[in-house]
């Protein structure tokens, strides 16, 4: 088995697991439970916050425990579109954007909300100046992701926040999913920060939302007490604490996984030089975990499928999104709906073995010799 699907799940860390299940045995009580053995679990949560909160340079007072990067950036969007309305109605963001972005921007405009979508350059970033040009007195939130998860263009996030430092009642919310836990991040001008911990090795069903103390949210879950006046819902501690986990084995390795996985983003971009046919879509811009590609004259749902029998396993789009529909990003960067409708995700982890990169560029090559025919 060779897998290069990364960008939609990892493998969960042995010591994540571990940590989940020791937690699961020890804590048994409810941390918000004013008994002693509440007391303990609390002070467990509460370490695991601290450690978190260190690690991304947050307060702890700003971490949001929620169950996903969905319902995460859900939150953060529906939560101060309901907050803020009062100040105004239009909200910017990009076609850059993970569908759990989009899917809460379609309902807004369902609900009166003015949706804009900033200019993308051709070497993937957000164009600044027209991001300058389109804000206005009655924008009150700016979304965009640090890292998209298709094509893995990385945003000048501070440059943004720079840029929307001016207008107080405009919130940046940026959707981190697809960069921390695997580069260095900072949210010094960002307002609300989105991520999930099964992007880097953790589990799924935990999602955190960081929240600056000066922001205010609509919740979407209302009733019972938990560790955020903003999410109503029993602390799941045993996830909490492997999130915490999985996030401080990322930080330790970070550098050293960036270095190894360049090199194999590098040998595969050099072995697609000699197909004519293949437009390599992610840019100088792309951390090197993700490399977008497409061939135009071939089907590649069935080329994805040809390599699934051969034990090779990735992607065309993000996994959210529905199969042979134009990929969003791509045509943001390319412009070319051709390309964006012949798209391959190849997403790569430190988990992955230079016998796995040759073994998948040998049977890319049989399977592109045989649906190029």
């Amino acid at each position: 088995m060779i897998y290069l699907d990364y960008a939609a799940n990892t493998p969960v860390n042995e010591e994540v697991v571990n940590v989940f299940r020791d937690v699961s045995l020890e804590f048994i009580a409810n941390p918000n439970s004013s008994h002693n053995l509440g007391l303990k679990a609390k002070e467990r949560l509460d370490d695991s916050t601290k450690k978190i909160a260190e690690l991304l340079n947050v307060k702890e007072s700003e971490i949001i425990y929620t169950s996903g990067a969905s319902e995460s950036n859900n939150l953060a969007i529906k939560g101060i579109a309901q907050q803020y309305k009062k100040f105004g109605k239009h909200i910017i963001t990009t076609y850059l954007e993970h569908s759990s972005v989009n899917g809460a921007m379609g309902y807004l405009q369902n609900q009166g909300f003015e949706i804009e979508y900033v200019d993308i350059t051709d070497t993937g970033l957000v164009d600044l100046n027209h991001l300058k040009e389109i804000i206005r007195d009655d924008t009150i939130l700016v979304s965009i992701c640090y890292v998209d998860s298709e094509v893995g263009l990385k945003q000048q996030i501070n440059a943004i926040g720079n840029i929307l430092s001016i207008h107080p009642r405009c919130y940046f919310h940026v959707d981190a999913t697809q960069a921390v836990g695997k580069i260095p991040v900072t949210f010094e001008n960002v307002d609300l920060v989105t991520f999930t911990p099964h992007k880097f090795y953790g589990l799924n069903g935990c999602g955190v939302l960081i929240k600056k103390e000066k922001v205010l949210l609509e919740p979407l879950i209302h009733g019972g007490i938990s560790s955020s006046d903003f999410r109503s819902g029993t602390p799941a501690l045993n996830m909490i604490a492997a999130c915490e986990k999985a996030l401080s084995i990322s930080y330790e390795n970070m550098e050293k996984s960036y270095e190894y996985v360049k090199k194999l983003n590098d040998k595969i971009r050099d072995s697609f030089k000699k197909y004519n046919a293949i437009k390599i879509n992610s840019t100088e811009n792309s951390v090197p975990f993700i490399l977008n590609i497409s061939i135009p004259n071939i089907n590649t749902e069935t080329f994805k499928m040809e390599l699934d029998k051969e034990g090779i396993y990735l992607s065309t789009k993000s996994a959210c999104c529905a199969p042979n529909t134009v990929s969003r990003p791509v045509y943001a960067v390319t412009k070319n709906k051709k390309n964006a409708l012949s798209t391959l995700r190849i997403s790569l982890s430190y988990l992955t073995t230079k016998d796995d990169v040759n073994e998948f560029l040998v049977k890319f090559d049989e399977v592109y010799n045989k649906l190029a025919k």
